[in-house]
């Protein structure tokens, strides 16, 4: 949520809280007065107090006395002054609250058409959710569309930009930025409206990567045909590791350690070679990655997403491959480096 540098002095704790206090203090007196004044129980004299105060115009409790009379002067003319100075504060406050509110989203706006090469999460539920605090934490920008109000309020708290609203609309679709958007994931709830979406976004921008969640199996070949570049099913996925966890407990545990500890030094990353790369026609025991920087090269992909796992020492690095390395953060960066040119 954004707030203003400066906060109202008018509205400070302080000063309600003073407010509220003076208040009790001018019942208290009005209260007591009458009691002793005019000699009328507890319940009469507050009575009197509060619509002495409140100015409701209601009857008097009993005849007054003319001590009373200018009593209840001095305590109209000084109820009226604390009651215009609280309700002062509650519509300062209010009208902060619409202007803090409006401020917001305009610098939101603002923020999310700034954005460029971002992704589009469509979807703030258990999956979404993930999805975003990892991108975020990775320090991706994206920008969430979700029409649930617990999911604004959770946004906000994170300060994930975010549109509140239906991701099936390609007006909030090009709001979001898809036009200039390098990818789209799509996790709503309904297979439809995840079709839906996909065709949407995949018609605004050819180029956008799409990555869709589908729930059943043939709903797979319907959004690859739709637009998506990848289909994730979570229940196969879930079901899948839950198997390998007890078939083969030590490589599942291996590959949580590596892929999920953010405490370990080890990182398994994807570098692209670039072509100005000094490492582009070396072979992987030439390159010196593996003596130099410790750094193992577990597969790689290459231009045509053929994938060659364990390649041989004698593979031969090319433009536009993607290897996919395991190593240490610094050792990783210096590699990406490397490859980058």
């Amino acid at each position: 949520m954004i707030h203003s540098d400066r906060e109202n002095p008018l509205i400070g704790p302080k000063n309600i809280i003073r407010g509220l206090v003076i208040l009790l203090i001018i019942l208290s007196i009005g209260t007591i007065g009458f009691m002793l004044i005019e000699d009328w129980n507890l319940l009469d004299s507050l009575y009197m107090t509060v619509i002495t105060i409140t100015t409701v115009g209601f009857r008097e409790v009993r005849d007054v006395s003319p001590t009373g009379r200018i009593f209840t002067i001095f305590i109209i003319f000084s109820g009226m002054g604390i009651i215009a100075y609280i309700l002062g504060i509650v519509a300062q406050a209010m009208v902060d609250f619409q202007i803090r509110a409006l401020i917001g989203r305009r610098k939101l706006g603002f923020k999310i058409r700034s954005l460029k090469n971002h992704y589009i999460i469509c979807g703030f539920g258990r999956i979404g959710n993930i999805i975003a605090r990892e991108l975020n934490t990775s320090k991706i920008s994206l920008v969430v569309i979700d029409n649930s109000p617990e999911a604004k309020q959770s946004l906000e708290n994170e300060e994930i930009p975010f549109i509140n609203d239906d991701a099936t609309s390609e007006d909030i679709l090009i709001e979001a930025g898809i036009e200039r958007a390098k990818g789209l994931i799509s996790v709503v709830a309904s297979d439809a409206d995840n079709l839906f979406i996909t065709m949407s976004a995949r018609g605004l921008n050819p180029s956008v990567y799409i990555l869709a969640r589908a729930a059943e199996e043939h709903t797979e070949k319907k959004l690859l045909r739709g637009g998506a570049d990848r289909v994730v099913m979570p229940y196969l996925i879930g079901g899948q590791k839950m198997a390998q966890t007890i078939i083969k407990p030590a490589v599942t545990d291996f590959l949580e350690f590596i892929v999920h500890n953010r405490e370990i030094s080890l990182e398994m990353e994807e570098l692209v070679v670039d072509e100005k790369s000094s490492l582009k026609g070396a072979s992987l025991i030439d390159s010196g990655i593996r003596q130099n920087m410790d750094i193992i090269i577990i597969a790689i992909r290459k231009k045509n997403n053929e994938m060659k796992f364990n390649p041989s020492s004698q593979t031969r690095i090319e433009s536009g491959d993607t290897l996919i390395s395991l190593g240490k953060s610094n050792d990783l960066q210096e590699l990406a480096a490397i490859l980058a040119g």
